[in-house]
């Protein structure tokens, strides 16, 4: 039984090393093919480094695409949308946990709803809203249909539901009103649930393709994503051109997990642990 025992962690450890080399694998495939050759990464059987190391990829990249121009309208969609649903999303839950009205249930299940659809069925209605608004190939026609989730209401909803409504109780007691509560009681005490929402809309927004890809043909305001995709050719693609401007757009969040990876954790943590 003791040797059984002791067996066990050792198992888990070796599983959990398998399941971080299969994890890994494809990141560290794709930095090696940045530095190959077009022919050494078309190659049979495949090669493993590259021979000669290629370092000319990187400028390639450059003047294959406005890859600063797409970083930057990357970043502009980014903040645009987190900001939006960090603001909207909160507010949403709080009033969805804390402030009773009438249909209040009825109306948050129609929200929860909209998670049961696959969000490939509103590209038609999102597009033709904003074809009529005339924001077709612009950075708020890329922006809005983010800017507001169903899954980030949820989220700070239940965690606003954690707090112990005798915060609330004595608040109202010293004569706060409601924007008060939820402004210098209940957000600061939300930072886990902004932190957790902030991580996921981060993550998707930046690495967001279907909907830049439908409203948008100008290259000048094209996020990373798409401008990336342009780089598969019908007949054949430069692979360590692709897998270098990748590795370029992918940089901004490894660098960003690197300094705020507590955060990070903290937030995946918490989306985890409340439902």
């Amino acid at each position: 039984m003791n040797d059984v025992k002791r067996r066990q962690p050792w198992l888990v450890h070796g599983l959990l090393v398998l399941g971080a080399v299969v994890m890994v694998f494809p990141f560290v495939w794709q930095v090696l093919t940045a530095f190959k050759t077009f022919t050494g990464s078309v190659q049979v059987p495949p090669q493993l480094l590259p021979s000669p190391w290629e370092f000319g990829n990187f400028a390639k990249i450059f003047d294959s695409m406005p890859f600063v121009l797409m970083f930057v309208n990357s970043v502009v969609l980014t903040l645009g949308r987190t900001l939006g649903q960090v603001v909207l999303c909160t507010m949403a839950g709080y009033g969805f946990a804390r402030i009773p009205f009438r249909g209040r249930n009825a109306l948050f299940v129609l929200f929860l709803s909209v998670l049961m659809v696959p969000s490939q069925l509103y590209l038609l209605p999102q597009y033709e809203i904003i074809q009529s608004l005339g924001w077709l190939n612009s950075l708020q026609g890329l922006i809005l249909p983010g800017l507001f989730s169903a899954f980030g209401t949820f989220l700070m909803r239940q965690f606003f539901l954690s707090m112990p409504a005798e915060l609330e109780e004595a608040a109202r007691i010293d004569g706060a009103n409601v924007w008060q509560i939820f402004w210098r009681i209940m957000l600061p005490l939300a930072k886990p649930g902004i932190i957790a929402l902030t991580v996921f809309t981060v993550l998707w927004s930046w690495n967001d393709l279907l909907w830049p890809l439908v409203v948008t043909t100008d290259p000048s305001r094209m996020p990373l994503s798409v401008g990336l995709s342009q780089l598969v050719g019908l007949h054949g693609t430069d692979y360590p051109v692709l897998m270098a401007g990748a590795l370029l757009a992918a940089l901004p969040m490894l660098v960003t997990f690197l300094f705020l990876q507590k955060q990070f954790i903290q937030g995946i943590a918490f989306s985890g642990s409340k439902g």
